[in-house]
C-alpha cells in the first residue's frame, strides 16, 4: 500500500506543478503577443522533459525483467524529448512571426523517434500468461477500440481541407495518435502493465488532453489564444508526472510492478460502439455521399462485426466452461457415490455393511407393524478351515460367492449385509415368520451349490437364525433374538436354520 500523503507532499511533484502554473500564467499575460507565448511554450518544456527522463531512469533501476526494459526505453525517449525541446527553445528565442507550437526539424525528429520508442515499448511489453483463445479475445477488444478511435479521428481531427491538400500527412499524423492509443489500450487490457494505476492515469490523461489540443486549435492563420497554449503545454506535465508517481509508489508498494488480475470481460468495445454511433449522428449531413459519414458508417460496421466475433468467442468459451463444469460435477457425483458406497457397503462383497444394516433395520421397525419385519443371521460353518487350508484369498473368494448367493435368494426389497468376518445378515421387510423360514430354506439350498475357487469346488455350509419382530422390539432385541436362534441352529447340527422362540432365552 502507498503511504498516506506520500504523493501529495512530494516536493518534486509540487515543483513540477508550480512550474506548469507559472508557464500557464505567462501564456495569459502574453496573450496577443505570439512571439513571447511561443518562446515561453518551448522554454518551459525542457525541465518537464528532463523530469520525465530522470524519473524513468530511477524507476528502471527499481524494476526487473520486462518492466526494466520498458522503463529504460522510456528513459531514452525522455532524453530525446529533452534534446529536441532544448534545441527548439533556443531556436524560438531568435525567431519572430512564428505563432505555431510545431517544432522544427530537430525537435520533430527527436519527438517522432521518442514517441516511436514509447509506442514500441508498450507494444512489445509481454502479456500475462494466458491461452491462445484469450489472446484472440484480447486482440479483438484492442482492435475494436482502435477502429473507434480511427472513426473519431476521421470525423473530427482530419478536416476536409487537410485531406485535399495533404492527405498523406493528415493520415500519418492520425496513425501516430491512434497507434499510441492502441498501445496504451493494449497494456490496460492485458492486466500486466509495468506501472501502477496511479502512474498510468496521468499519462492516459496526457493523451486525452493532447487530442483535445487538436480539436481546439483554430484553423485560421492567426495567433493562438492563451487557452490553446495551456492545453498543449499541460500534457508535458502529465507525462512527466507518471514516472515520478511510479517512483514514489514503488518505494512503499511491493505490487507496483506486479501483474494485476485481468477482468474476464471488457466494456471498452461497447464504449467504442457508443462513441462511433454518437460521431455518426454528429456528422450526419444532408448529403448522403459525405466521406465523413460513410467513414463513420463503415467504422461502425467493422466494430459491430468484431464485437459479434468477440461474443461468439465468449459463447464458445462459455460452452467449454459449461462442459468442463458438467464434467467436474460428474466426477464429483462419482466421487460422492464412491464415498457413499465406502460408508454404507462392504468393499469385498458389495453388500451393506454393519452400520448401514443397523440403520435400515431401525427404520424398518419404526415404520412397520409388529410381525412384519424379520431378520436372518447367517454364519458360515467351517470358514476358518478354508482360510487355513486354501489361504485368505480363497476365503475372500468364498465370502464373495456367498454374497452372490444371498442376493439371488432374497427378494428385491430385502437387504442382505455382511456384518463382519464370516457373518451375514438379511433384513426382510413385509415378511412374516413363514416367509422368513422360506427365505432361510432358499439360502441353504443355494449354498448347496459349490463355489469354484482356483478350479476347486468348495461348498459353503451355514447356520441361520430367524427372528420375527414383536410388539416393543427394537434393533437390539431383534438382533439378539436372531443371534440366539443362529447359535441354536449350530448346536442343532449346523447347516440348518431355526426360528427364535421365547423358550430359547431360558
Amino acid at each position: 500500500m502507498i503511504r498516506s500523503g506520500s504523493l501529495r507532499h512530494d516536493p518534486v511533484l509540487a515543483v513540477a506543478i508550480a512550474w506548469t502554473l507559472v508557464g500557464s500564467a505567462l501564456f495569459v499575460v502574453f496573450n496577443g503577443n505570439p512571439d513571447f507565448q511561443v518562446s515561453t511554450f518551448w522554454i518551459f518544456q525542457p525541465p518537464l522533459d528532463a523530469l520525465f527522463a530522470f524519473a524513468s531512469w530511477r524507476v528502471s533501476r527499481m524494476a526487473t525483467g520486462a518492466g526494466r526494459r520498458f522503463w529504460r526505453i522510456l528513459t531514452v525517449a525522455g532524453v530525446l524529448f529533452t534534446t529536441g525541446d532544448i534545441t527548439q527553445s533556443l531556436i524560438s528565442l531568435g525567431q519572430h512571426d512564428n505563432w505555431s507550437t510545431a517544432g522544427g526539424p530537430v525537435q520533430s525528429a527527436c519527438f517522432a523517434v521518442g514517441l516511436g520508442l514509447v509506442v514500441i515499448a508498450m507494444l512489445i511489453h509481454p502479456h500475462a500468461g494466458r491461452s491462445g483463445r484469450d489472446r484472440v479475445a484480447f486482440w479483438l477488444d484492442s482492435a475494436t477500440v482502435l477502429v473507434g478511435g480511427a472513426v473519431v479521428t476521421w470525423c473530427f481531427a482530419i478536416s476536409p481541407a487537410d485531406m485535399r491538400t495533404n492527405p498523406v500527412g493528415a493520415l500519418a499524423g492520425a496513425a501516430v495518435v491512434l497507434t499510441s492509443a492502441f498501445a496504451a489500450v493494449k497494456m490496460m487490457l492485458s492486466g500486466n502493465a509495468p506501472m501502477h494505476r496511479n502512474a498510468a492515469l496521468p499519462m492516459i490523461f496526457a493523451a486525452i488532453v493532447n487530442a483535445t489540443g487538436v480539436f481546439v486549435a483554430p484553423t485560421a492563420d492567426t495567433s493562438l489564444p492563451a487557452y490553446v497554449y495551456v492545453i498543449r503545454f499541460l500534457p508535458s506535465l502529465l507525462i512527466a508526472v507518471g514516472p515520478r508517481v511510479q517512483e514514489v509508489t514503488a518505494r512503499f508498494d511491493e505490487t507496483a510492478f506486479g501483474a494485476r488480475r485481468r477482468k474476464p470481460y471488457s466494456l471498452l468495445p461497447y464504449g467504442s460502439i457508443f462513441v462511433v454511433f454518437v460521431a455518426m449522428i454528429v456528422v450526419l449531413p444532408e448529403e448522403r455521399d459525405d466521406a465523413r459519414l460513410w467513414g463513420a458508417v463503415g467504422g461502425l460496421g467493422i466494430i459491430v462485426a468484431m464485437v459479434v466475433a468477440r461474443q461468439l468467442l465468449a459463447f464458445h468459451d462459455n460452452k467449454r466452461l459449461i462442459e468442463k463444469l458438467d464434467s467436474t460435477l460428474t466426477e464429483l457425483r462419482e466421487h460422492q457415490d464412491r464415498l457413499r458406497r465406502q460408508a454404507l457397503f462392504d468393499d469385498l462383497t458389495g453388500l451393506a455393511n454393519r452400520n448401514h444394516f443397523r440403520e435400515e433395520v431401525s427404520t424398518a421397525l419404526e415404520h412397520a407393524e409388529p410381525g412384519t419385519v424379520s431378520l436372518l443371521l447367517v454364519d458360515l460353518d467351517g470358514f476358518k478351515s478354508v482360510n487355513d487350508t486354501l489361504g485368505h484369498a480363497a476365503g475372500d473368494t468364498l465370502l464373495a460367492g456367498v454374497a452372490e448367493k444371498l442376493r439371488s435368494a432374497v427378494r428385491s426389497g430385502d437387504l442382505p449385509a455382511r456384518l463382519g468376518g464370516d457373518e451375514f445378515g438379511v433384513l426382510l421387510r413385509d415378511c412374516d415368520h413363514r416367509d422368513a423360514e422360506h427365505t432361510a430354506q432358499r439360502i441353504l439350498q443355494a449354498l448347496t451349490v459349490p463355489i469354484p475357487i482356483d478350479g476347486t469346488p468348495v461348498r459353503a455350509n451355514a447356520s441361520i437364525g430367524v427372528a420375527c419382530s414383536e410388539a416393543g422390539d427394537d434393533i437390539r432385541t431383534l438382533l439378539h433374538a436372531a443371534d440366539t436362534a443362529m447359535y441354536a441352529a449350530k448346536h442343532n447340527g449346523k447347516g440348518t436354520w431355526m426360528r427364535y422362540d421365547h423358550s430359547m432365552a431360558s
